[in-house]
């Protein structure tokens, strides 16, 4: 070979790029494996049965390296349930979700109600199991009761801003406060409603949302009051 003829080479910080970008996909793919492994436990043998031993022995990889990439069993089950409302994988702000953004742009009470629940028929499926999940460990460690209690929380309190979005449409009942308005659909998106009609009854999901729009619609609109342009407001999630 001449002398003159230099052999492409590497750069040190190539190098470096290349194998951090290579340890970030191969870390991913680890905690992708350990959180689907995870949640797959929970629903077979519940909170109490799954160890931390068993979710790695379902997703074959150390005990270590599970708290090194998700953290304890307690934090675990926060982050899928946090997916199962997102519908990502990762946390969601609510007002970043896409259905949060088309409900704001309904103009009528009924629309943004028929938009919440099919909104929560594609979420339950997800987030009803983990939630009974969660009911089911009780009182096992102060997380899960504080993560019960802030889910219901964060529920309650988004309600009440969907509320007043609809009180502001003119649309409903003159004789319903905001307090009131809440808490109806509240306590009509939990997974409790859910589990007893879909899989306890056997409704069909689409049975579900309308059933549920509907009776949304009965109990909080003025069947007097005409279909206007309200503002939209705005609007948090589950």
């Amino acid at each position: 070979m001449p002398d003159d003829v230099k052999l492409p080479t590497t750069s040190p910080t190539t190098t470096r790029s290349y194998n951090a970008t290579n340890r970030r996909a191969a870390a991913e793919e680890t905690r992708h494996s350990v959180i689907e492994a995870a949640r797959e436990c929970f629903l077979k043998l519940g909170y109490r049965r799954t160890t931390m031993a068993v979710i790695a022995g379902r997703a074959g990889v150390a005990i270590d390296t599970i708290y090194a990439t998700c953290g304890k069993k307690p934090e675990i089950l926060r982050e899928l349930i946090e997916r199962a409302i997102s519908g990502q994988d990762a946390a969601i702000p609510a007002l970043q979700r896409a259905y949060v953004q088309e409900i704001q742009a309904i103009p009528d009470a009924g629309g943004k109600l028929r938009r919440y629940a099919r909104a929560i028929r594609e979420i339950q499926p997800r987030l009803a199991p983990l939630m009974h999940v969660l009911h089911d460990a009780g009182s096992a460690t102060p997380e899960l009761e504080s993560l019960w209690q802030e889910i219901a929380d964060r529920r309650a309190a988004n309600m009440r801003i969907l509320a007043a979005e609809l009180v502001a449409t003119g649309q409903i009942r003159q004789e319903l406060s905001i307090d009131e308005v809440a808490d109806t659909i509240w306590v009509m998106n939990g997974p409790e409603f859910y589990t007893m009609l879909v899989d306890e009854r056997g409704w069909s999901l689409d049975r579900f949302e309308s059933w549920l729009a509907d009776t949304w619609i009965r109990l909080l609109l003025d069947p007097d009051a005409p279909t206007s342009t309200g503002p939209s407001g705005t609007l948090s999630g589950t």
